[in-house]
């Protein structure tokens, strides 16, 4: 299964991108991991943030294929265990997913519109954090899910 995280933003710094490749290595053996960035257009203190979002939205909604599967992750969205996500992902796989597609949206949250195309929506935490950090926190929680699926050791209960 393909897996791609969309991050609307700036890319990786370097402490993130060197625990990301940690993660990209472990999950060779289960899936293919590309990060695409999803660069919106720079906002002046004059642009609204309502006209920001509508920019990002155009952006985003552009880039969704017939194959993919969006997930988007979201405060408001639906919390999992490790092991839920492990069973999540495992159906997924089942199903003949073509593309699993993460969604971090920007920084001022999404529009409705993308809400809409997103065949569900999951949290992190309850917890903000950086965009940057998130993508670490994706590359980890794949490695774990398909640990958990391979029982491997890596996940303890």
């Amino acid at each position: 299964m393909k897996i791609e995280i969309w991050s609307v933003g700036k890319d990786n710094g370097d402490f993130i991108e060197s625990g990301i490749k940690y993660y990209l290595k472990k999950l060779k053996p289960f899936c293919t991991l590309d990060f695409i960035f999803i660069n919106p257009p720079k906002r002046t203190t004059a642009m609204p943030i309502d006209q920001m979002k509508k920019a990002e939205e155009k952006l985003i909604l552009e880039k969704i294929q017939p194959a993919h599967y969006l997930i988007l992750l979201d405060e408001k969205g639906k919390s999992l265990t490790s092991i839920a996500w492990a069973n999540e992902l495992e159906k997924l796989k089942d199903s003949n997913t073509k593309t699993l597609v993460f969604l971090i949206g920007g920084p001022w949250g999404i529009t409705e519109n993308v809400r809409k195309a997103a065949k569900q929506t999951w949290n992190l935490s309850t917890l903000t954090f950086p965009h940057q950090l998130v993508r670490l926190i994706m590359a980890e929680q794949l490695y774990r899910s398909f640990s958990i699926m391979n029982n491997s050791a890596y996940h303890h209960e």
